[in-house]
C-alpha cells in the first residue's frame, strides 16, 4: 500500500529528463532489462517497463508500488498481454504520475509541473517505439478516470501528443457503459487488443464527463 505523504506540489520533483539521465545508477536492478524513471522508489513514477525493439505502451490511471523485479498484479497482467499480442516489451505510463495505491488518494488539484513532466515521459516512450511502424498505445485507465476532474484533460493531452507520432490506440477487455477502457487487472492473459477510436473518446470526455467530474474536484 502506498499512501501519498503530501500533495505533490509541496515536494521537490525531478524533471523527467533529469530522472532519465540518472536512471540505472541505483536501485539494484538490471538496467539492460529494465527502464525505471526515477530509478528509486518515491512519491511519483514517470515510467516503468522492459527494454526491447517492439514495445507496447500502456497507460494506466496512476502508479502504485510496482518497481523492477517487483511488479504488482496489474503490471504482471500488462506484461503477459503485451507478450501475447506480439510485443517483445512493455512501457507503463500513467495519466497522472503520483503514486497512490488507492487512486482516491491522488492530488485534489492537478500539479501542472508533474503533468508537464509526465507528458515528456510519454513523448520519450513514443519515440522509443522507433520509426519502422506507428507506436501502439494501450488505453488502460478504467473507470478511475472519473475520480478527479483534471484526469480527462490529462488524457486529452496524451492523445494529442500521440497524434504527432501517428499512434495507434487499443483497449483490452470490455469497455464500460460510459466508454472507458478496461483496467488491466483480471484480464485473461490471452486478451486481444481492440482498436480504440480516441477521437470519439475525446468528444466523450469533453462532453458527457464535464458535469459529473465537476463535483469530484
Amino acid at each position: 500500500m502506498h499512501i501519498p505523504s503530501a500533495p505533490t506540489d509541496t515536494l521537490s520533483l525531478l524533471s523527467f529528463d533529469e530522472a532519465l539521465s540518472r536512471s540505472g545508477r541505483t536501485g539494484g536492478y538490471d538496467p539492460a532489462r529494465w527502464l525505471y524513471v526515477p530509478d528509486f522508489y518515491t512519491e511519483y513514477r514517470y515510467l516503468l517497463g522492459t527494454r526491447g525493439e517492439h514495445p507496447l505502451l500502456c497507460i494506466g490511471v496512476n502508479p502504485s508500488t510496482a518497481a523492477p523485479d517487483a511488479l504488482d498484479n496489474t503490471l504482471r497482467s500488462v506484461e503477459r498481454i503485451a507478450l501475447h499480442n506480439g510485443f517483445d516489451s512493455f512501457l507503463m505510463l500513467n495519466v497522472y504520475a503520483q503514486r497512490a495505491t488507492r487512486p482516491q488518494d491522488m492530488d485534489r488539484t492537478r500539479n501542472e509541473t508533474l503533468h508537464r513532466e509526465n507528458l515528456l515521459a510519454l513523448d520519450y516512450a513514443l519515440q522509443a517505439c522507433g520509426t519502422r511502424q506507428p507506436p501502439s498505445v494501450w488505453a488502460a485507465w478504467g473507470n478511475l478516470i472519473e475520480l478527479r476532474s483534471y484526469l480527462p484533460g490529462c488524457v486529452a493531452d496524451m492523445i494529442a501528443l500521440g497524434e504527432r507520432y501517428g499512434a495507434h490506440w487499443y483497449t483490452a477487455g470490455r469497455r464500460s457503459k460510459r466508454g472507458h477502457p478496461h483496467h488491466p487487472l483480471y484480464l485473461r492473459k490471452d486478451s486481444p487488443l481492440d482498436e480504440f477510436d480516441v477521437r470519439a473518446y475525446c468528444r466523450l470526455l469533453a462532453g458527457e464527463l464535464q458535469a459529473p467530474q465537476a463535483a469530484l474536484t
